[in-house]
């Protein structure tokens, strides 16, 4: 089991952390669509076959699915700044190889470097976290999460300029340029989470999670060249299936497991990232559909007729919308939780699509159907992070939102793979050339309005949260004489749960607040879920000691710092029983 340590940081967060952040996450996400404008002509650029080619896309997508998590945890023990800058790195490494070369084997090489930078946005919420106030994470956590689409939003428009008037390969040096701008901006004003937990990298879980994601994504990103029911196809998908539930079953018997599955197993957690799929399957349809509508020729009868850039420009709008919904969600959720955002967001979503259905005869329905869904899917990410940064220990931050993110992945894989297939099968033959139909379009959106029916329920399965003005204040003395008013006063202290060696919360545990000279400073019981508040009279070190009926005892050490903010501290209890 993992704890947390609480040193806190050399330096304080400044004004500019936030911003900071969010752009390394929008740089990151630049890498998903930064070939978009070329994808038709990568073939002849590569000087190889078309179903070669889309390996400098797939190869990116695997290596960001299998960077999530792991990076997530690296990032949770040995400090989320360090991992974050080390993704960055590799980035810049990447976008390097990619603009000095024309060969297939090193492009995709290139492409697969980048992808791991991925990982930067479930580190860049953790840092959120550890760092700032309570009434700034919920509009800082939002800008974070929303940064995938952001990036990828504002990447076509600039990509497809770059693409028209330069050489491909400067689109890599502008991104190499923009990550390495990244990471100096991080190393000035980004301090590092003072959060750490304890244990060791599960290697073998890593490993295990990574053949079994490769297994199950290389054949919804393949399948529909190889032939959905070919032996290649089903035979990947077999053997990901039977990686997938060894590995599961390993992480269950591990001390220090790379995800912690009985936390994924709780239903706040679990919906959340269910219905995080389904969002991110409504989001990859419109960057798919919008493009090619856009760009179609009007002898089509169907076809906007726009270039590559203004096609981008008009479809940017989704992702400016979903950053300017980022301080409206903060706004909504802390008056109504971040369930009830996620919920309107799915609802907006829904409307967006269903009336998209109508609006596909002129440029500018283009532009309402993007700001609509760039608002739905804005606040649906803005939520995501906050559902589970409530739902986890701290010590789990970084690799929870590292599994949210790819379910998000896995989510727009999925619609990558499915509206391929619809708008293939439904074009029609012009001269040798698939031209997509409108039929194959409102199908596609059909689709994405069924997947967020899907997630709509699934946010309705969400337990019931609390809202942040309902939440229990710190404790501030034992539990036989607190007084309801100083409660509400304690603003300050250590929080987190009680949990036994198997990582299940305990009620009714005992815990102690003792002060440097032994004396007792406080006690509280844990609630049915495992937390527990205690509110410190001041600043310095302190023991925090733990039992419950049937558990042995334990101390944990840890310093408060003395300011508004409360430092967490999971409680594990040793699996032995103590008799009195």
């Amino acid at each position: 089991m993992t704890h947390t340590t609480t040193d806190r940081p050399t330096r304080e967060a400044s004004g500019v952390v936030v911003p900071v952040l969010a752009f390394a996450g929008i740089v990151v996400a630049v890498m998903q669509t930064l070939l978009v404008p070329v994808i038709k002509d990568l073939p002849q650029l590569l000087g190889t076959s078309p179903s070669n080619a889309t390996w400098v896309l797939t190869s990116t997508l695997l290596s960001g699915a299998v960077a999530t998590p792991i990076m997530g945890r690296l990032g949770d023990l040995y400090g989320k700044r360090r991992l974050l800058i080390a993704s960055l790195a590799v980035m810049v490494v990447g976008a390097l190889v990619s603009a000095l070369t024309s060969d297939l084997i090193t492009m995709i090489a290139g492409r697969t470097l980048q992808g791991f930078a991925m990982g930067a946005i479930p580190l860049g919420i953790g840092l959120m976290r550890d760092m700032l106030p309570r009434e700034k994470l919920g509009s800082a956590m939002a800008l974070m999460s929303s940064s995938i689409g952001v990036g990828g939003g504002l990447a076509l428009p600039l990509a497809a300029l770059v693409a028209q008037h330069a050489d491909w390969h400067a689109l890599f040096y502008g991104a190499a340029g923009l990550g390495a701008l990244a990471i100096a901006l991080t190393l000035l004003v980004v301090p590092e989470s003072p959060a750490r937990a304890e244990g060791t990298f599960d290697v073998l879980g890593a490993i295990g999670l990574s053949a079994g994601l490769v297994l199950f994504l290389l054949p919804i990103t393949k399948g529909s060249d190889w032939g959905w029911t070919s032996g290649t196809t089903l035979g990947l998908f077999a053997a990901a299936a039977v990686v997938l539930v060894l590995w599961g079953v390993m992480e269950l018997r591990v001390k220090a497991p790379l995800v912690d599955l009985r936390t994924t197993a709780r239903p706040a957690v679990l919906f959340t990232n269910l219905a995080s799929i389904m969002v991110g399957v409504s989001f990859y349809v419109v960057s798919l559909v919008l493009p090619q509508l856009l760009q179609l020729p009007k002898a089509t009868g169907y076809g906007l007729g726009q270039s590559m850039v203004v096609a981008g420009l008009l479809v940017a709008p989704l992702g400016l919308t979903m950053m300017v919904t980022a301080p409206v969600y903060a706004r909504l959720s802390a008056r109504y939780g971040p369930k009830v955002t996620l919920i309107l967001g799915m609802l907006i979503i829904a409307i967006g699509y269903g009336a998209g259905l109508g609006l596909m005869s002129a440029a500018w329905q283009s532009l309402v159907i993007a700001v609509v869904l760039g608002a739905g899917i804005g606040l649906a990410y803005s939520s995501l992070p906050a559902l589970i940064v409530g739902a986890v220990p701290a010590s789990e931050t970084g690799a929870a939102n590292g599994l949210n993110t790819l379910m998000r992945s896995i989510g727009t894989s999925v619609s990558s793979a499915v509206i391929g297939m619809v708008l293939a099968d439904t074009a029609n033959d012009v001269g040798g050339v698939a031209v997509p139909t409108m039929h194959g379009f409102r199908v596609s959106f059909l689709i994405a309005t069924a997947a967020v029916a899907i997630g709509l329920v699934l946010a309705l399965c969400l337990p019931r949260q609390q809202r942040p003005s309902d939440a229990p204040r710190l404790r501030a003395s034992s539990e036989e004489d607190a007084v309801p008013a100083r409660a509400e006063e304690a603003l300050r202290g250590f929080r987190g749960r009680v949990l036994d060696a198997h990582g299940v919360p305990v009620a009714r545990a005992r815990v102690t607040l003792i002060d440097r000279r032994g004396r007792q400073a406080g006690a509280t019981l844990s609630e049915p879920d495992g937390s527990y508040a205690l509110a410190v009279p001041a600043q310095g070190p302190y023991v925090l000691a733990a039992k419950a009926v049937g558990h042995g005892p334990l101390a944990s050490s840890a310093t408060h710092a003395g300011d508004a903010r409360p430092v967490d501290l999971d409680l594990a209890l040793p699996a032995e029983t103590v008799t009195a």
